[in-house]
């Protein structure tokens, strides 16, 4: 038998009060359940019969609204609170919960919860004295309009001036992730670049204030990269109107107020022409009749894979289709992001994810399958409607690496065209220049260390080749000494890298040496002290090498170079060098220096710059990669070259070598590209002889990245031909030759080390010591990292 309930309750199956046993029964809840619920009347029965608080009992408030707005209806006037809250149940919540009705009326039996108060305090009975003592801010004029500007009501931008002797405009800004956080999915190699369609934004947004609805052009020239920490000042600058009404677009940055502005992107803009507004493709049929699905379940594991990190916010394509050349795709920003489109013309998230899809689609040419591109031209981009969460999106060819693009909202409604949008292929190692890389250029300098106070020269063992590793776990030392001296031999490099990796490997996986430290000595590897010679630049690839071993496990192993100039042994100096804690130290004399990286003040600007190449001269330039064929080029056009000699392992037959020879022989540039494997000291030498080169420019290289207990010998090996081995007869084999220049490309991997990077790390590190041995040998040399 049903009891009679503890509290009466109004029943919104009958409408009366349920004081008595019985009435709970069977038939009861079957009628509750089968019968309409009679909520809203309860309520307003209560309000008439004088009920002013009304508390939901429950773990979160879902009826709080409804008896508001009942209550409104009624106008009465009543107390409406809830008790618990999702994630929020516990005692903490229901006390707060409790003390929002009691400071609204509610007389509450506090006693239940709180200690009887052992005396009551009298308020005073005059008002309360309020006397402040925190500082008060001054009044300062902040926003735009007290200092003078325009809010420029976009997501991306503060303010816009107004220039009135040019009619132009000028966009301030500043972006940084903590502003704009949703910018940090958007990183290739591991810096943060904010994407094209950013800055396609802010010059469409730039046009729109200026009345020129079209954005007829905008070439990117560098990457914007978005610093991990602090922030990155941007302009926007718009030019008067020209003869026909157009004006310019130019993009700018700086990472501080005394760095000078780089320029990421230059356009035109114009006014919209009459004609048809909207897509010329009907997207209502969709998907696409007659295309064919394409898979995208391995595309951003695929590019993450190859160091492209899109995050959740740049993860927004969801189905691609083919059909023929073309491409058909759906995008949508993730839910986090649909409540920022506001201010936005189209979200640039959102516009990178619908132009992923010619990335996702598979390629015509096999190779180029699924190859990361970043946006470079964007050609008559025009804005149709804003506002758009989701795009189905049409790339079809328009010419040569272009593509146009044609984007509709979910109803088919026209949202963007483009007539033509090209892309370039990135390496994720080197995506661009990084904000604040460009405002000097940096050298290392060895500072100086005060002296240390050691307390002693710690208990230490030798090591000296991966087998002598293992036994030291018997009887672990603090310190293990290892010696790597490189010497002049062919395979000098090669010998004393893959030693050190083995024994840098074999103390790695030690874990009973994980307290201990690995000192690795070399002597005269590194350019510090005050004539900054390398007398051993074979070992100073170890530095590379074991820089990056630093940085994928920091504080394990201290690299030590010992004065060239003296005999002195390693215990000499090991409680010292141990003492300051720093992971990279070089003794010269009694002094310790340890490496810093200072802004280089370059030398005064000539009044006529001094010709580098010889009028007549042949060019040779190693290396026909992508960054060979930058070099050519600019060699024939900032240099004047008239004669460049392209040597590559495949010569003619390389990619994209018969347009790169066609384009100079077209400047006047008498080009001969060669088949030359560079790292064969025979077929050097024969090049050399057949072309006589008076100048050296190396650009090849090769990636075999991977953490130091995956590399080998082997894989080593694979990394140091194209660039130690070939480096190295290419010097040794142009020592008597009158040369204008011998410079190679090597690497910042080289310098400060990076994790995964030991092998190319060590390869840049051999060619930077290469160019300091020619330099102190009063040869020409030149290494660019």
């Amino acid at each position: 038998t049903a009891q009679a309930p503890v509290v009466p309750f109004l029943s919104t199956v009958t409408g009366d009060w349920v004081r008595e046993a019985g009435v709970l029964d069977g038939g009861y809840w079957y009628r509750n359940l089968r019968g309409q619920v009679r909520f809203g009347p309860a309520v307003a029965d209560l309000l008439a019969t004088g009920h002013e608080v009304f508390v939901e009992v429950s773990a979160h408030p879902v009826l709080v609204q409804p008896i508001s707005e009942i209550v409104d209806a009624a106008d009465a006037q009543a107390v409406v609170a809830g008790s618990l809250r999702r994630e929020d149940g516990g005692p903490r919540r229901l006390l707060t919960s409790m003390a929002e009705v009691y400071v609204r009326g509610v007389p509450l039996d506090w006693s239940g919860v709180l200690p009887a108060p052992s005396r009551r305090v009298d308020l005073p009975t005059y008002a309360f004295d309020h006397r402040h003592y925190w500082l008060q801010p001054a009044e300062s004029a902040t926003d735009a309009a007290a200092l003078g500007q325009t809010a420029a009501e976009h997501p991306l931008l503060g303010a816009v001036v107004h220039l009135p002797q040019s009619d132009g405009l000028v966009f301030t800004s500043r972006l940084s992730l903590r502003s704009h956080p949703w910018l940090a999915d958007h990183a290739v190699g591991g810096a943060v670049i904010l994407p094209g369609s950013a800055l396609a934004e802010l010059a469409v947004r730039a046009g729109d204030e200026a009345g020129c609805t079209v954005l007829d052009e905008l070439v990117i020239e560098t990457p914007l990269t978005v610093p991990e920490h602090g922030g990155v000042r941007v302009q926007v600058t718009v030019g008067g109107p020209g003869e026909h009404g157009t004006r310019t677009v130019e993009l700018y940055s700086r990472p501080a107020d005394d760095a000078p502005w780089t320029r990421h992107a230059t356009g035109l803009l114009s006014a919209a022409a009459p004609g048809p507004d909207g897509t010329r493709y009907d997207f209502t049929a969709w998907p696409p009749p007659g295309a064919e699905p394409v898979g995208t379940a391995d595309f951003y594991p695929g590019l993450a894979g190859r160091g492209y990190g899109y995050g959740p916010a740049f993860q927004g394509l969801r189905s691609v289709w083919r059909r023929g050349d073309e491409i058909y795709a759906e995008a949508a920003l993730p839910e986090s992001l649909r409540k920022e489109v506001d201010g936005y013309g189209i979200h640039p998230a959102l516009l990178d994810a619908a132009l992923q899809a010619a990335t996702a689609a598979p390629a015509t040419d096999p190779a180029q399958d699924g190859a990361p591109v970043l946006a470079f031209a964007w050609n008559r981009l025009v804005l149709h409607a804003t506002g758009a969460t989701a795009l189905r999106v049409r790339l079809a060819p328009s010419g040569p690496d272009a593509l146009s693009v044609e984007a509709a909202d979910e109803t088919g409604g026209p949202v963007l065209t483009m007539d033509s949008l090209v892309s370039r292929p990135v390496s994720a190692a080197h995506p661009g220049t990084a904000a604040g890389s460009h405002d000097a250029l940096y050298r290392v300098e060895w500072t100086e260390l005060p002296a240390p106070h050691p307390d002693g020269t710690p208990a230490w063992a030798e090591v000296v080749t991966a087998d002598d590793v293992p036994p030291l776990t018997a009887d672990v030392p603090a310190v293990a000494v290892v010696e790597a001296v490189g010497g002049d031999g062919p395979g000098a490099v090669r010998a004393v890298t893959s030693r050190l990796l083995g024994v840098v490997q074999a103390w790695l996986a030690a874990p009973a040496l994980e307290e201990s430290r690995l000192v690795v000595t070399t002597r005269g590897a590194v350019p510090a002290g005050g004539d900054h010679t390398v007398t051993d630049p074979a070992a100073a690839a170890v530095w590379g090498l074991v820089r990056s071993a630093q940085a994928e496990h920091p504080d394990r192993i201290v690299l030590l170079d010992l004065d060239p100039a003296s005999g002195a042994a390693a215990d000499s100096v090991l409680g010292p060098v141990l003492a300051t804690g720093e992971p990279q130290i070089a003794v010269r004399d009694t002094a310790l220096h340890a490496p810093r990286l200072t802004r280089s003040t370059g030398r005064p600007a000539a009044a006529e710059p001094t010709p580098v190449f010889r009028p007549g001269g042949t060019v040779l330039v190693s290396g026909s990669g992508a960054l060979g064929g930058l070099v050519a080029r600019h060699l024939a056009s900032h240099h004047g070259v008239r004669h460049l000699v392209l040597a590559s392992r495949r010569g003619m037959d390389g990619d994209g070598v018969p347009d790169l020879v066609a384009e100079l022989t077209g400047q006047g540039v008498a080009v001969d590209a060669v088949a030359c494997d560079v790292s064969d000291r025979e077929q050097v030498a024969a090049l050399l002889e057949a072309h006589r080169p008076t100048a050296v420019v190396h650009t090849a290289g090769v990636f075999d990245d991977g953490v130091i207990e995956t590399l080998t010998p082997h894989r080593l090996a694979t990394v140091l031909a194209p660039k130690a081995d070939a480096v190295r007869h290419l010097d040794e084999l142009t020592r008597a030759t009158d040369l204008d220049a011998f410079v190679v490309f090597s690497s910042v991997a080289g310098v400060v080390g990076g994790g995964g990077q030991g092998n190319y790390a060590a390869a840049n590190a051999f060619l930077d010591a290469a160019m300091a041995a020619r330099h102190a040998a009063g040869l020409p040399g030149l290494s660019l990292a």
